[in-house]
């Protein structure tokens, strides 16, 4: 989400926009029987790794009340206010916590106490040692409101201004997690084992809110795609049919009709004193050798644009709560991973101890963060294990491959020269060394924030082709945006509306059914059932793509890499890629890829040939051999 062009146009509200009159607070929240206290997180877990847990109460004057807690395993630390006379932060011991309820007692000045029950609740069976998304995953990114809409009478909800209009390219067309839920059979049969939705929690802003980048409510589903309940349910139910979800979560910013932007917490809780300021966008400014603090400030204190109020994590209380926000969801939603949007613009020192407390929770998960920066060294810098230029210190497994995506889109649209063309796919994957694990990055040839790759290479199919061929068979784990797999296209614009149109076939009533297959062309045809071939691959043989990747510098428009089994260390495929005219391949070159290769076959078609052959090259073409 980091690219600033066409901010405003394609995603948010105007900076006219009033706020919202009334708090929609949601479910999300738990509250005291006899009270409107407003407690986050709403339940807790025992047996957690962190032995510490705070909660942020939210109610009338509570800031100067004091609170007592009574229960098994959980010692109250100390409380704490700011600036807000409605908001009272409470520190708890929970090292010791079993399964069940403890009491918050709440007395004001008067002596007049309010009372809340609490939950911890018993994990699931080893959700601490959760197997999060990896090189064996393909995942399938959708934008929920235009995926399917499988429950219209959440279309529109009493309360929520921005209202269902398909018409509208900005506005919801209503598509839902029940929509999602119903497809789960078509997304798996395709081949795709981890979904990645673009936000799901609640954005009740007046316009532009079916995207998810502006949350009012951090622990409550937006009931315009369902609810905290289904949510869950989805996620088990993937996980029925081999499928692990990923949540996109948002640290940086929060939407300006968010209950903060009228009662903050602390004067500090927004960057720029809750003024907007726009940023500067330059992510640079973080590593400059030469550069001054006041140009960091300008790209991490400023704000996207007026609708999107910046958090200031360095606040420790927010922190918290951001931490505990996504433990929260992990754990209540089962997911298999997080992705992580506009990762560099929040806080460094914060984004480390995020990192870190996930991971401590669940030492195998996956997170992917979103750094937009064609530069590896710069995406490189928020990996794990990365070597860097300073001390910091990440735990950040993942991150989108932005440099790979550009370099592909390069290559193919560029000619053949001594320094275009195929070399810049090669030129880059020889920077790898500059990241902690180049085969944990999610590489991708488009996404919902850039115009689709059918769009990108000017429709070509056969262009086309090899830009997927290569984003499901090179290192790393691969994304692909909903409805790639059938060729969809925004000609003549970038309007981010018009790029993630509806997925044909998910509304009554479409004409167009491509879950089905019902009135897709046949170039359409021949797309999705290439995709579907492809993941067929990586779901079969896993150990190709956990494996190493070798490859041979282009040469005459030409490249050419293998794969190795993880378990043999042996090559066991070989990927072709021709940019130019049809031709034959002298295999010589890849002796030592092939010495203890006699037979190969074509994957497309099961041709068969032999390690001493040469190979007939389809012009502009991208075929996978596997080595026998």
């Amino acid at each position: 989400m980091s690219n600033p062009d066409s901010l405003i146009k394609n995603r948010h509200i105007p900076a006219s926009v009033l706020l919202l009159a009334t708090s929609l607070m949601g479910a999300g929240k738990a509250l005291a029987a006899d009270s409107d206290i407003q407690v986050s997180p709403p339940h807790w877990w025992a047996d957690m790794a962190s032995p510490s847990l705070e909660l942020m109460l939210h109610g009338d004057d509570i800031a100067d009340d004091t609170v007592t807690v009574t229960g098994e395993g959980v010692t109250l630390v100390e409380q704490r206010s700011l600036d807000s006379d409605n908001y009272l932060f409470v520190a708890l011991d929970v090292e010791n916590t079993v399964p069940g309820k403890v009491t918050l007692s709440v007395t004001d000045e008067n002596g007049q106490v309010k009372t809340l029950d609490y939950s911890f609740k018993a994990r699931d069976d080893g959700s601490a040692q959760r197997q999060g998304f990896s090189a064996k995953d393909a995942i399938y990114l959708i934008t929920p409101d235009r995926f399917a809409n499988g429950d219209t009478s959440n279309d529109n909800v009493s309360g929520y201004r921005d209202k269902q209009d398909r018409s509208d390219k900005g506005g919801r067309h209503g598509g839902d997690i029940a929509g999602m839920m119903q497809h789960l059979d078509y997304i798996s049969d395709m081949g795709f084992t981890q979904i990645w939705t673009m936000p799901l929690l609640e954005n009740a802003m007046e316009k532009y809110s079916y995207h998810g980048y502006s949350t009012t409510d951090y622990y409550r589903i937006d009931p315009r795609f369902g609810s905290n309940q289904l949510y869950r349910q989805f996620s088990e139910r993937a996980a029925k049919h081999g499928v692990g979800v990923i949540m996109d979560m948002i640290l940086n910013h929060i939407g300006s009709d968010h209950p903060w932007m009228r009662d903050m917490p602390s004067s500090d809780w927004i960057h720029n004193g809750g003024e907007f300021t726009p940023t500067s966008h330059r992510r640079e400014s973080l590593h400059d050798p030469h550069g001054v603090e006041s140009d960091i400030r300008a790209f991490a204190d400023g704000w996207f644009v007026p609708t999107m109020p910046d958090l200031n994590q360095s606040n420790p209380h927010l922190a918290t709560y951001l931490i505990q926000n996504a433990i929260w969801w992990v754990e209540y939603a089962g997911l298999s991973g997080i992705r992580v949007d506009t990762y560099s613009y929040s806080d460094k020192a914060f984004l480390a101890e995020w990192t870190r407390r996930l991971m401590q929770e669940y030492p195998n998960l996956n997170i992917v963060g979103e750094e937009w920066s064609t530069n590896p060294a710069i995406t490189a810098y928020w990996q794990q294990g990365s070597q860097r230029h300073d001390d910091y210190q990440s735990a950040l497994p993942s991150v989108m491959d932005f440099p790979l995506q550009s370099s592909l889109m390069s290559a193919l649209t560029q000619s053949e020269s001594w320094d275009s063309g195929l070399r810049v796919i090669y030129d880059t994957l020889a920077t790898d060394f500059l990241y902690g694990d180049p085969y944990n990055l999610v590489v991708f040839a488009d996404n919902h924030d850039m115009s689709r790759v059918f769009s990108q290479l000017n429709e070509d199919k056969a262009l086309w082709d090899i830009a997927m061929t290569v984003m499901l068979t090179t290192r790393g784990i691969p994304q692909v945006f909903y409805g790639t797999e059938i060729l969809m296209a925004n000609p003549g614009t970038t309007d981010h509306g018009i790029i993630r149109s509806d997925f044909p076939g998910g509304w009554q009533g479409d004409e167009v059914n491509a879950f089905s297959g019902k009135g897709l062309t046949d170039d359409q045809r021949w797309a999705q059932q290439r995709i579907k071939q492809l993941l067929s691959l990586r779901k079969s043989a896993p150990e190709l793509f956990a494996g190493e990747l070798v490859h041979y510098a282009p040469d005459d428009g030409v490249y050419v890499y293998f794969r190795t089994a993880q378990s043999s260390g042996t090559p066991g495929m070989m990927v072709v890629v021709n940019k130019g005219d049809a031709r034959s391949l002298d295999l010589s070159r890849f002796e030592a890829q092939l010495s203890n290769t006699g037979t190969m076959t074509r994957l497309r078609d099961n041709k068969k040939a032999t390690t001493s052959d040469s190979l007939s090259l389809d012009a502009t073409s991208a075929s996978v051999w596997l080595l026998n």
